[in-house]
């Protein structure tokens, strides 16, 4: 009974060792084939795979270029300013004469109508009328003062007559020669015992026309 006892245990014994034997070498099996999987690169294991259907890969897009933006162009600072020149008076403006005046003419066709011998053209009694023409126009209202006198002063005679006249608007020598005749005393004047004339219009800042005639 005690040999049957002894080889039961070794049976026993054998069994056990049998069933351990077989679990360390299921074990070292099952650890071979998890590291071999661990070797394939993780990378390329997702690359064999098929897409997701249902999953769009997000693609990285660059990032949008800038706006170019121009810069603009740099202005210099303006010059300061510089001051105005003192102003100036105006020239006086320039005498207006009338220039191709028939007044003389005039004179000579009333004097052939009576009888009367023609008056010539004086330089002298030019500068005369021109100086009591602008006189009258500049002060606008007619008025003698010297003529008569300054006439005898160019030695013509020892005679001497002044006619002063205004026409508004403008110059109109007809017209003056008419109220001239009407007269008695510019009447008096033109048919008088004279030699020279010379006549002078200037135009007054009124827009009138204002004529002086000197005789002598």
């Amino acid at each position: 009974m005690r040999v049957l006892s002894w080889f039961g245990g070794l049976f026993i014994v054998l069994a056990i060792a049998i069933a351990a034997i077989a679990s360390v070498a299921h074990q070292r099996a099952d650890g071979s084939h998890a590291l071999a999987a661990a070797k394939h690169p993780v990378a390329l294991d997702i690359a064999a795979q098929a897409p997701d259907e249902g999953i769009k890969p997000r693609l990285t897009r660059p990032s949008p270029t800038p706006p170019t933006v121009e810069a603009a162009p740099v202005q210099a600072a303006p010059a300061a300013a510089q001051p105005a020149p003192p102003a100036q008076a105006p020239p006086p403006p320039p005498r207006a004469v009338a220039v191709g005046s028939t007044q003389q003419a005039l004179i000579n066709q009333d004097r052939a109508a009576n009888g009367l011998g023609p008056l010539t053209w004086n330089g002298c009694l030019l500068n005369v009328a021109a100086g009591n023409a602008q006189r009258i126009a500049a002060q606008r209202y007619l008025s003698h003062t010297n003529g008569p006198q300054v006439d005898l002063g160019c030695g013509l005679g020892h005679q001497a007559g002044e006619n002063i006249g205004k026409w508004c608007p403008g110059i109109n020598d007809g017209q003056v020669n008419v109220l001239f005749m009407n007269s008695p005393e510019h009447r008096a004047n033109i048919l008088g015992p004279y030699h020279y004339v010379a006549t002078d219009w200037v135009m007054g800042s009124d827009g009138c026309g204002y004529i002086a005639v000197e005789f002598s």
